[in-house]
C-alpha cells in the first residue's frame, strides 16, 4: 500500500509554533515513528506553504496512490482550488486537523474540501495522521 501525508502551509513549523495548540513535537520526528509503526505501508511526505503546489502534487499522485491524507491548514476553510482538485482525482483524500477545529475561532469550522473528502479526523494531536492511516490499512484489508 503507498500512502502519502501532504500538509500545507505552517504545519512546517510544528513543535515550534503554538505548542499549546499542536505540542511540541516537529514532524519529521513523528512521521519515522510512523513508518516503524506501519512498516508495510509506503508512506510518503509532502509540504508546502504555496496553495498551487499542493495542487500540483494532489494531480501527480491522485491517480497513482492508494490514499492521500491531507492536513490543507489554513487552506482548508479558503480554497475552491483545492476542493476541485480533491473531486477530480480518484483517489479517496482523508482530511487530517491535529487540533480540534470545532474547538477554536468559529471560521476553523467551515471546510471547504471535506465535501470531497472519504472523512475528517480532528483533534486527536499528531494521532490524527495515524488513525487515518489506520483506516486505509482497515479499509484495505476489508
Amino acid at each position: 500500500m503507498k500512502l502519502i501525508i501532504i500538509n500545507g502551509p505552517n504545519l512546517n513549523l510544528l513543535g515550534v509554533r503554538e505548542k499549546d495548540i499542536y505540542g511540541e513535537a516537529d514532524f519529521d520526528s513523528y512521521l519515522n515513528e510512523l513508518k516503524n509503526k506501519f512498516p508495510d505501508i509506503e508512506l510518503d511526505y509532502y509540504q508546502s506553504n504555496v496553495e498551487g503546489e499542493i495542487i500540483n502534487k494532489l494531480q501527480e499522485v491522485g491517480f497513482s496512490y492508494d490514499g492521500i491524507i491531507l492536513n490543507a491548514g489554513g487552506y482548508t476553510n479558503t480554497s475552491v482550488a483545492i476542493a476541485d482538485t480533491i473531486a477530480a482525482i480518484t483517489i479517496s483524500v482523508i482530511e487530517v486537523h491535529i487540533s480540534n477545529i470545532f474547538a477554536r475561532e468559529e471560521f476553523r469550522e467551515k471546510s471547504l474540501i471535506s465535501k470531497n473528502c472519504k472523512g475528517i479526523i480532528s483533534g486527536f494531536g499528531l494521532e490524527s495522521y495515524q488513525l487515518a492511516v489506520s483506516n486505509f490499512v482497515d479499509s484495505k484489508t476489508d
